[in-house]
Parts: structure tokens; sequence; C-alpha cells
């Protein structure tokens, strides 16, 4: 008689309990979680997007269809008016490990207000400094 040994592990998928082969995976450990003006950013680059594609009429729909209100759609989009160097920033901020977020989007207000690159670009590096 011959005997085979195989290693498994039980996981869920679909509600279901399901054999796996090998060994039980190392559990990963959290790496911290994407700032939140991260996320604003590329929602502002993807309403842009879905405004000059035609797909949606206005900020007032793409408003209804986030179920946010107008203005806040309007603040999500000034993001688009940042230099794009400071758009790329924000989308590779470090992962948040604990605490609050370094930068906010209420902090970048009254730099996407200028309409100048250069001058944004002054008050955002004397912001990240300060930070």
């Amino acid at each position: 008689m011959t005997t085979i040994t195989k290693q498994i592990h039980f996981t869920r998928k679909a509600r279901r309990k399901v054999a796996m082969p090998g060994p039980t995976p190392e559990p990963v450990s959290p790496v911290g979680r994407v700032p939140r003006v991260s996320k604003l950013m590329a929602l502002a680059i993807r309403f842009d997007q879905l405004l000059f594609d035609g797909q949606v009429a206005d900020q007032s729909e793409l408003a209804r269809l986030a179920h946010v209100t107008q203005p806040r759609m309007t603040q999500i989009m000034n993001l688009c008016h940042l230099a794009p160097d400071i758009q790329e920033e924000l989308l590779h901020l470090p992962p948040v490990h604990a605490g609050n977020d370094p930068i906010t989007e209420r902090d970048l207000r009254p730099v996407t207000r200028l309409k100048e690159w250069r001058r944004q670009r002054n008050i955002w590096r004397q912001s990240v400094v300060m930070q």
C-alpha cells in the first residue's frame, strides 16, 4: 500500500470552506493606508476624464452619481488645477501608518486658487517642508 502525504490548509471562498494545497500562508502585516488626499486626487483625474469623454454631462451630474454635494464636487475637481508635478506628488504620498493624514484637501484649497504654477509650487514646498 502506498501513502501520499500532502500539506493543505482551509480557506474561505464564496462563503464556503475550501481545501487549498500547501501550508497556511503567512499573515500579511498592514503597510498603512493610502492618504485620503491621494484618493481624492485620483478621483478628480478620473472625473475630469469622464467629463472630457462626454460620459457625464457636467459636475452636477457627477455630484449626483458620487453622492456628494455640488460644492464638495467643486472642491474635489479643483485639485485638477494644481501643477502636474504637485498632482503627481499627491498621488505618490507615502502610506499613513497611524494617526491623521499629514496633508488634507483643506490644506490645498489656497494652493488650488492660485493660477500660476510657480506660485503654487512655492507654497507647496513651504507647506511640505513645515510638516
